[in-house]
């Protein structure tokens, strides 16, 4: 943020991202934990699918609002 600033195209893709990735872990973490569910395999797949699609669309949500 500091090089390019927060309105470049740089800082709002990095927003998107971080916003839209940075609850995959503390779901699994904090959620599953306390209802006990071992076994995280599937789940943790699908979340990381999910993350690979979040960063595919911010990028596409930063260039339509370049």
């Amino acid at each position: 943020m500091t090089t390019y600033g927060v309105d470049s195209f740089q800082g709002r893709l990095a927003a998107i991202i971080q916003g839209s990735t940075e609850t995959t872990f503390y779901v699994l973490a904090v959620y599953f934990g306390s209802v006990n569910v071992r076994n995280t395999r599937h789940a943790l797949a699908c979340a990381l699918f999910a993350d690979v699609a979040g960063l595919v669309c911010a990028v596409g949500a930063a260039y339509l609002f370049r």
